[in-house]
């Protein structure tokens, strides 16, 4: 991948945009946030599904699978009074110009989206108390060769339907060798088979009420080894 401040034509993801300025990949024809209120989402899905009010404390680290338009590296430094750490895995890096036009849509967050797009391409990205790491390429690559462990995680690719290989058992077994005793995941996403890799990978795997439409959600916490 070039240079992400000044990326060639062709590394771009194709996006559709839809009303309200919300992205959609065309290559997996999904969009990047819910149409029906991105942030609102983000909020409900991954901040309170890992339960991030109580257990933001410095040094804490987020990973997360999908960076996407950084709505959620947004909506955790928008509460996070701490310095804490966030990994993101993504294959599909947006422009500078297209994570512009993506973060018009949320106005509240301006000042750290500008925060985000003036670091964008540097090893580590400052967003309010966050440092933020994007790891680029494959995550069925990258994950495993990843030297670190996370305390939550975002599951955020494209639905599982329409981008099967990133909900994978192997890349869930490689979230839960990645992550810290006690940590926990959430995610948008209540498909079987991903709920069932989750289990296979040492969480304790619960469904939870979903966001707008979606009935449901999942969320979970790694398992102790005594139970």
């Amino acid at each position: 991948m070039s240079d992400l401040t000044h990326p060639r034509p062709d590394d771009e993801p194709a996006l559709d945009w839809r009303d309200g300025g919300v992205p959609v990949s065309q290559q997996f024809d999904d969009p990047y946030f819910s149409l029906g209120g991105g942030l609102e989402e983000t909020r409900h899905v991954f901040l309170a599904g890992n339960d991030l009010s109580a257990r933001l404390r410095p040094g804490f680290h987020v990973a997360e699978t999908g960076f996407g338009t950084g709505l959620n590296a947004l909506a955790l430094a928008q509460v996070a009074t701490v310095p804490v750490r966030m990994t993101s895995f993504e294959a599909f890096p947006m422009s500078r110009a297209q994570l512009e036009q993506a973060h018009a849509a949320f106005p509240d967050l301006s000042a750290l989206a500008a925060q985000l797009r003036d670091g964008w391409g540097q090893g580590v990205i400052r967003v309010g108390q966050v440092a933020l790491t994007v790891v680029l390429g494959d995550v069925r690559r990258t994950l495993p060769a990843w030297r670190d462990a996370a305390d939550a995680w975002f599951l955020d690719g494209f639905s599982p339907a329409k981008n099967p290989q990133m909900w994978g058992a192997d890349v869930m077994a490689e979230v839960g060798a990645h992550t810290a005793p006690g940590g926990t995941f959430a995610t948008y996403t209540a498909a079987g088979h991903v709920r069932q890799a989750l289990s296979d990978a040492g969480f304790e795997v619960l469904r939870s009420p979903g966001f707008g439409r979606k009935r449901h959600m999942s969320r979970g916490r790694l398992r102790t080894s005594d139970g």
